[in-house]
C-alpha cells in the first residue's frame, strides 16, 4: 500500500510539473501577444504597391454544396486592383452545383479521392494550372468569407519580401452558445498562436485557411502532403524547416463559420486530436535535433506545441484533480491545482480580444462542461479520423461582405 502511494504521489507530482509547463507556456505567448508594434500593419497608410500580383483563390470544397456557390461569388466580388482567378475545387459536389459555379465565373477542377483530404485536393488543383499561371495562392474554406482588403494587403505583405502570410481568421456567426465558445476559441488561438510569436520574431502559425503563399514555394510544399488531416501543420513544420518566415495580418480578416452544436463541435476536435498525436508521433524527437544541431528554434517550437494538452482539456483535467487534491493524502495540495486553474483562466482571459467581453461571454462559459465532455469523448474517437474524413458540415447562409 506504501508503494502504492508513493508511485501515486509522484506520478502526480510529475503530472503537476508537466501542466504548470503548459501553462506557462500559454501565459509566455499571451503576454508576448500585447506587444503590437512588431506586427505586420499594411492596412494602415497610404499604400503605392510596387507591384500588382496575379492571384488565385482557391476554394477546397468537400460535399459543400449549401454554402460554395454563395461564398464563391462573393470571393469573385472581392475588390483588388490586381487581376485575381477564384478556382473552386469541387471534390464530391452535385453536378448541378458545379455548372452554377463555372456561370458564376469560378474557375473548377473536379477531384475524386479514395480517402479525400484538403492536402491531396490542394495538390491536384495546383498542379492543373502551369507553374507560373499565379504569384500567390490565396487558400480559403468552403465557407470562409474575405474581409475588407484582404487580397490588397496580401500583396503588400509580398511587396515587404513575405512567401508565406496568414490572414486573422474570425467568426462570420456567434448565433448560439456553441459558435460564440468556438468564436472565443479562435480569437484565443489567434493570440497566442499567431500574434504572440509574431511579435517575438517567429512564425505565426497557420490555420488551414486565410492562408497566402507563393505560387511556387505551396507547389513544393505539397509535394508528397499524402493523407494527413493536419495539412496546415504538416505545411507549418515543412516552412519551419525551410526557416521561411510566415507572417501575421493581425488586421486583414477572413470570416470564417463558427459550429453550432455539440455533435459538430466533437467531430471538428476529433479531428484536430488526431492531427495533434499525429505530429507528436511525426516531429517531437526532431524538433529537439533541429534545435540541437542548428538552432532552428522556429522548429523546436512547433514541435514543443504538439506536446500542450487542449485548452479545453486542459480546464477539465486541473478541476479533476482539484477535486481528486480534496480527498487524496499524496500529490501536489489543493492550492497547486486550484493555482494552475486561476493562473490558466487569467491567461485565457488575457489572450481573449476587448470586442468578446459582453453579455454573451456568460452563454459561453456556461457551455464550456459540456465542451469539456465533448473532447473527452472527441479523444476516444480519434482512431476514426485513420478511415474517414471527418469534414466539418456547412450550414447554407449567403455571406455578405462585412464593412472590416
Amino acid at each position: 500500500m506504501q508503494l502504492l502511494q508513493l508511485l501515486l504521489h509522484y506520478g502526480l507530482e510529475l503530472a503537476g510539473g508537466f501542466l504548470l509547463l503548459n501553462c506557462l507556456y500559454l501565459l509566455f505567448f499571451t503576454v508576448a501577444g500585447h506587444f503590437p508594434e512588431r506586427l505586420l500593419e499594411v492596412d494602415r497608410g497610404p499604400y503605392h504597391p510596387t507591384r500588382l500580383r496575379h492571384i488565385g483563390v482557391f476554394l477546397p470544397a468537400y460535399r459543400a454544396d449549401a454554402v460554395i456557390l454563395a461564398t464563391a461569388k462573393a470571393a469573385l466580388r472581392h475588390p483588388y486592383e490586381g487581376t485575381f482567378q477564384v478556382v473552386v475545387i469541387a471534390d464530391g459536389l452535385r453536378a448541378a452545383t458545379v455548372q452554377a459555379l463555372w456561370q458564376a465565373g469560378a474557375e473548377v477542377v473536379e477531384v475524386a479521392f479514395e480517402r479525400s483530404t484538403k492536402g491531396k485536393a490542394l495538390l491536384h488543383a495546383l498542379h492543373t494550372f502551369p507553374a507560373a499561371a499565379f504569384d500567390i495562392a490565396v487558400v480559403l474554406d468552403a465557407d470562409n468569407l474575405m474581409g475588407k482588403g484582404c487580397l490588397s494587403n496580401i500583396n503588400r505583405a509580398f511587396d515587404l519580401g513575405y512567401r508565406v502570410v496568414q490572414t486573422h481568421r474570425t467568426a462570420l456567426n456567434q448565433d448560439t452558445a456553441f459558435a460564440l465558445l468556438d468564436a472565443c476559441n479562435e480569437e484565443i488561438n489567434n493570440h497566442i498562436y499567431r500574434q504572440g510569436p509574431f511579435a517575438l520574431g517567429l512564425s505565426s502559425a497557420l490555420i488551414g485557411s486565410g492562408m497566402a503563399f507563393d505560387y511556387g514555394y505551396l507547389q513544393r510544399l505539397l509535394t508528397g502532403i499524402g493523407e494527413t488531416v493536419g495539412e496546415d501543420k504538416e505545411l507549418d513544420f515543412r516552412i519551419a524547416r525551410d526557416r521561411v518566415k510566415v507572417g501575421y495580418l493581425a488586421d486583414t480578416y477572413v470570416y470564417d463559420e463558427k459550429i453550432d452544436s455539440a455533435r459538430v463541435f466533437t467531430q471538428q476536435r476529433t479531428r484536430w486530436l488526431a492531427s495533434q498525436l499525429e505530429f507528436l508521433q511525426k516531429y517531437a524527437g526532431e524538433g529537439f535535433t533541429q534545435l540541437v544541431r542548428f538552432g532552428n528554434v522556429e522548429f523546436f517550437n512547433k514541435a514543443m506545441q504538439t506536446f500542450l494538452v487542449p485548452r479545453t482539456l486542459l480546464i477539465g483535467v486541473l478541476g479533476l484533480l482539484f477535486l481528486l487534491s480534496l480527498v487524496l493524502p499524496v500529490g501536489p495540495p489543493p492550492g497547486f491545482w486550484g493555482g494552475l486553474l486561476l493562473l490558466l483562466a487569467a491567461t485565457l482571459l488575457l489572450a481573449l480580444p476587448a470586442r468578446l467581453y459582453n453579455g454573451q461571454l456568460l452563454r459561453a462559459v456556461v457551455r464550456l462542461p459540456y465542451a469539456i465532455l465533448c473532447m473527452c469523448l472527441a479523444l476516444l474517437r480519434v482512431g476514426r479520423t485513420q478511415a474517414s474524413f471527418l469534414a466539418t458540415p456547412h450550414r447554407a447562409r449567403v455571406p455578405s461582405a462585412p464593412l472590416d
